[in-house]
């Protein structure tokens, strides 16, 4: 009996250091990226800046703006695109229109699994940091904050 109390105790102790487990892009982001991101936004998709100047026709060949590494991936966090990975991700509970983003659909087949893999990005981001904020204001929403970008993690 006592064996089994203290396997269970243990089991306990480990599954509570593992959640507690800081989030990293290597650990956890980049094999969720390549299950659920990597198809449009691979090696073979366009860097940022030409995506944008023909952002119609990589849309039709239903490819996004280049994420396959570390330092792309990056780039919609912080710097130069600002938030748009949390815009695109977002359930919408973040959003001032209450839309969730156009691609979080793509984080997994169900709701709960959605869900999962959202709270996942959140937490590398940096809960805090989850913010909709571009680099320059646009309307009502004013521009990411030096503040804001402070709370940024993106752990490697």
């Amino acid at each position: 009996m006592k064996t089994i109390v203290l396997s269970t105790m243990l089991l306990t102790l480990a599954s509570a250091q593992v959640m507690s487990a800081e989030v990293t892009y290597r650990k956890d982001i980049r094999p969720l990226w390549e299950q659920k991101c990597s198809v449009c936004h691979g090696a073979s998709a366009p860097y940022l800046g030409d995506f944008e100047e023909d952002k119609k026709k990589f849309e039709a060949l239903l490819k996004g703006p280049r994420m396959d590494t570390y330092a792309d991936l990056v780039f919609f966090v912080g710097w130069p695109d600002s938030g748009a990975l949390m815009r695109r991700l977002d359930d919408g509970k973040s959003a001032s229109d209450g839309k969730p983003g156009n691609m979080y659909q793509n984080l997994g087949a169900t709701e709960e699994e959605r869900q999962k893999n959202l709270n996942l990005f959140k937490e590398w981001v940096g809960k805090d940091a989850w913010k909709h904020n571009r680099w320059e204001a646009r309307g009502k929403v004013p521009a990411i904050t030096k503040q804001d970008m402070d709370k940024i993690k993106v752990k490697y």
